[in-house]
């Protein structure tokens, strides 16, 4: 018996289908969005707003949602526009048949999120309409014409990045000033692009230089100046000795100017770097009035450069991690407050040089909170353990006789040194084999993942 199949024609489109119902009337959403807050890119926000309000009133099949609208918000990263989100948001919740939108370039200069966010709408029968490209989502054949158009308008974005950039470098070149930030000690005048001494805080400038220079500490200067009441620029009461060591460092005090400190990785990213190398700087002398001479700022670098000498390690000088290298380190008690003794050099670099023990509680917060600490010098305490231990040892004999087993046993088991040589064995061929991967990846043989 032969088969008939009877071919029922489709009548109807998924953007169709509305939560599995059908639906007359599409809840419509407009999305608007300005790059820039200048009076011409606001004006177009307001334009663009007034055009879809009138828009979807026009279209009986159309009800207006919301418009959702982003004012000088970048298009490269969707996460910092809140309207956008808020939209999404919608979608999600089931409040939006269709957003509407000028270009690929409004709604993401992100290929990668160009595509995520269609593909989410896609899921829930969500359409998004560009105008210009006359593109709807859910009528489309296949993701193709969308990918090559959004990596279009990526590709908009990266020019436009390079472009802004090279104009920055001209003028860092010219001796321009580009992109101040808040300075103690200096006001920036908007107009003429210029910086000019602010004299009340000039005054903090000079002190922190001048108590610095007399070989007082960062953190002592940093609770000199809270006690003070002084303000930081950003307007804080409490000083941290990250903010004076930033200040002690920072060359625009003797009036010249370090242009290209940091810089950004991509456009999309938005990641910044400190410069160390991967992009050109530029260096202005007495680019500005001055707050303290050269000589004071000079003889800051250098007692800076020497206190940081013994715990610099690698060419940008990383401070060591707490190893515990003491005999001492953490076995120390203050008999008043109950924090650990720490270990510091008093008179570092001069013939009166002497290592102190001393309580944390007093040397990071302050004397008051710890008042009767005193501290003690390495050699005292020393000398205290060698009598303690004879006073522990003197009529214990098999103490001793334990002491000398444990002893013996340790130096004469050979097995140690044969392990320690098998371990830095297997080191070395750890680090040859990464350095093969290395290699590997950089002749794109691998990938990094991988």
């Amino acid at each position: 018996m032969a088969l008939e199949v009877e071919v029922i024609k489709a009548s109807r489109k998924i953007s169709d289908r509305n939560a599995g119902k059908l639906s007359d009337v599409l809840r419509v959403a407009p999305y608007a969005r300005v790059s820039t807050d200048t009076e011409e890119q606001l004006n177009s926000y307001k334009s663009q707003v007034a055009y879809y309000t009138d828009l979807v009133s026009k279209r009986s099949d159309w009800v207006l949602v919301d418009i959702y609208a982003d004012e000088a918000i970048t298009g490269t990263q969707v996460t910092k526009r809140e309207d956008f989100q808020r939209m999404i948001n919608d979608c999600m919740d089931g409040k939006i048949d269709m957003i509407i939108t000028k270009s690929i370039s409004r709604f993401a200069r992100n290929t990668l999120d160009t595509l995520k966010y269609v593909r989410m709408l896609k899921e829930k029968n969500i359409a998004v309409f560009f105008e210009d490209e006359n593109i709807n989502t859910l009528t489309m054949d296949g993701e193709l014409l969308l990918v090559i158009l959004s990596s279009v308008a990526q590709q908009e974005v990266e020019n436009i990045s390079a472009n802004v950039k090279k104009g920055l470098k001209m003028k860092m070149k010219r001796g321009e000033l580009v992109g101040f930030q808040s300075c103690l000690g200096y006001d920036y005048d908007v107009n003429t692009k210029k910086i000019s001494v602010n004299q009340e805080e000039a005054e903090i400038v000079r002190y922190i230089f001048e108590r610095y220079t007399s070989g007082i500490g960062a953190y002592v200067i940093a609770k000199e100046l809270t006690e003070a009441g002084h303000k930081t620029k950003y307007g804080r009461v409490e000083w941290q000795d990250t903010t004076v060591l930033g200040i002690i460092k920072n060359e625009k005090y003797k009036g010249d100017l370090l242009q290209g400190k940091t810089f950004t990785v991509d456009p999309i990213s938005k990641r910044r770097l400190d410069n160390y190398g991967e992009e050109d700087q530029f260096y202005v002398k007495n680019h500005h009035e001055p707050i303290v001479s050269e000589e004071v700022f000079e003889k800051a670098q250098d007692i800076l450069h020497r206190r940081g000498e013994n715990r610099r390690r690698g060419a940008k000088g990383k401070r060591d991690k707490y190893s515990r290298k003491f005999a001492f380190s953490s076995k120390l008690e203050c008999a008043f407050c109950g924090s650990n003794l720490s270990r510091r050099n008093w008179h570092s670099g001069t013939p009166h040089e002497k290592v102190i023990w001393q309580c944390v509680t007093a040397t990071k917060k302050g004397k008051k909170y710890c008042s009767r600490s005193k501290a003690l010098e390495e050699k005292l305490i020393e000398g205290a353990f060698v009598e303690s231990y004879k006073l522990v040892c003197r009529n214990n004999s098999d103490v001793l006789d334990e002491l000398m087993k444990r002893m013996e046993s340790v130096f004469s088991d050979q097995n140690n040194q044969k392990r320690l040589n098998k371990i830095i064995s297997d080191i070395q061929a750890t680090e040859q084999k990464r350095c093969k991967l290395i290699d590997l990846c950089l002749d794109e043989k691998i990938d990094r993942a991988t």
